[in-house]
């Protein structure tokens, strides 16, 4: 995997075929729903939830989320915002995992880290 230019990477190259190249607003857009898929994940940074994507388009999940590709791998940084009562080590370590596992399973790519920051607390029941 080599990288095209600053905002997409070649996840397939065949000669005979062509290639297939995926943005990394894609990626962060994969992490974003991933992590709002999470029990305990109030919202990402900037309070975009999986309810409001259908009104506000997807480009707008992908707030809070960092994305870096080096070497063939990605690097994730995720800021969300947790429900309050949850484990903020098990819901962080269970948001590492989904948006690890969501990215690697739909692109093809290596992620290396998903960092996860707890921007803040969301006080508000959820219905």
């Amino acid at each position: 995997m080599k990288e095209e230019n600053q905002n997409s990477y070649t996840i397939q190259s065949d000669e005979a075929i062509g290639q297939v190249q995926i943005a990394d607003e894609v990626v962060a857009i994969i992490a974003g729903l991933a992590a709002t898929e999470v029990e305990g994940v109030a919202s990402m940074a900037g309070n975009i939830t999986n309810e409001l994507v259908s009104k506000l388009g997807m480009k707008k999940l992908s707030k809070g989320i960092k994305v870096s590709v080096e070497n063939g791998e990605v690097a994730v940084e995720v800021a969300i915002n947790i429900d309050y009562g949850y484990s903020v080590p098990k819901t962080s370590r269970m948001v590492q995992e989904k948006v690890k596992a969501s990215i690697e399973n739909m692109t093809g790519l290596t992620v290396s880290d998903v960092n996860v920051t707890i921007a803040s607390v969301c006080m508000e029941k959820h219905d």
